[in-house]
């Protein structure tokens, strides 16, 4: 089982575990703002492919589904996760981090103690893969690296949401043996994500020639990683990971806010050139949202000695590949309807 298996990683994973022919593959997700059927049209049609339309907040629904296709592993991509919106407005972050997360561990309780009473000799436990951000570590000055064991220090109500659903995991593993396990990654990007975060807007804006914004001075600086690694790092640690340990994933690719918009003006100059003047042009700093972080870095050695992990694309190409996708896929950002979350400007808080 995949939940959020229609949004920017989650379909990535889906993509991965079709190649590698799995048996039955169930798409858990209720198709918020950003997932959508689109992201998943081709892997439809794989024969053991299933989407179950259903919301993880849904305590009754997730214990029918586990009881239902008694799953092997349940890799649990589902959640809120742009912080600008968690800013705006956390009660969703809430709701669906926390008690969704705790719904589902709850329905894998069930069906452990399900399979206990059927057998007697504690038989296979389902796994399940908690899928988590770097962001619960909070912020790095300029030196350093988040490691497995740095302390929690997480500054937005996003990362708040799943520090505490990751603590919950923990929890769960160490109370009532379920076969847990924690992978918290870096920045990703690449196809298929949705128009709201910072790369798709940057490439959106440019093309339409509007004013591209950079929060605060652009010096904050992030790790990022590729989403085809990331898929494959998330199948080694499901299938590979040890019980109970977490899995750091990285890219080792850090750059600033403004090296990333910079390096995307320079693609699009090459790809498309402006009949005058250059993308760089239109870069325009804004006022820096609350809380915001100034640096991730991920240390994934554990991962990359423990599991044989390695990300394999560089950010110059897979900046590019990116880049060509959207310029050559138009018609899915218009199916997700994402076009209009490149122009409202959110994280700025308000009133409840």
């Amino acid at each position: 089982m995949v939940t959020g298996g229609s949004g920017f990683i989650g379909s990535a994973v889906i993509r991965r575990l079709v190649a590698e022919q799995y048996a039955q593959i169930i798409n858990i997700d209720i198709l918020t703002y950003a997932g959508n059927e689109a992201t998943l049209i081709n892997e439809a049609h794989y024969p053991g492919y299933e989407h179950e339309k259903a919301d993880i907040r849904d305590a009754q629904a997730m214990q029918q589904l586990v009881n239902q296709y008694r799953p092997d592993a349940i890799m649990h991509l589902a959640a809120e996760s742009h912080v600008d919106r968690s800013i705006d407005g956390p009660g969703d972050f809430i709701s669906t981090n926390i008690q969704g997360t705790y719904n589902l561990l709850e329905a894998v309780r069930a069906e452990d103690e399900r399979r206990l009473l059927l057998t007697g000799q504690g038989p296979r436990r389902v796994r399940f893969h908690h899928i988590s951000t770097d962001e619960v570590y909070g912020t790095l000055g300029a030196t350093g690296y988040f490691n497995e064991e740095s302390p929690y220090q997480p500054n937005s109500p996003y990362s708040a949401s799943k520090a505490a659903s990751d603590h919950l995991v923990r929890a769960w593993a160490e109370t009532f043996g379920t076969d847990a396990v924690v992978s918290n990654c870096s920045n990703n990007y690449g196809p298929y994500q949705y128009p709201e975060k910072l790369i798709p807007v940057v490439i959106h804006r440019a093309i339409a020639g509007d004013a591209i914004p950079v929060y605060g001075k652009g010096d904050n600086v992030r790790d990022w990683l590729f989403v085809d690694d990331h898929a494959t790092a998330l199948v080694a640690v499901m299938c590979q990971g040890e019980r109970g340990r977490t899995y750091n994933i990285g890219g080792d690719s850090e750059r600033t806010n403004l090296e990333v918009v910079e390096t995307i003006c320079r693609v699009l100059d090459e790809l498309v050139p402006r009949e005058v003047g250059t993308y760089s042009d239109l870069i325009s700093f804004v006022q820096d949202r609350p809380g915001h972080d100034f640096r991730y870095a991920i240390d994934a050695t554990r991962i990359k000695s423990e599991l044989g992990w390695h990300p394999r694309e560089k950010f110059e190409t897979g900046i590019r590949r990116t880049i060509e996708w959207y310029l050559g896929n138009q018609d899915w950002v218009d199916a997700v309807g994402g076009m209009h979350s490149t122009t409202k400007r959110l994280g700025l808080g308000g009133s409840p």
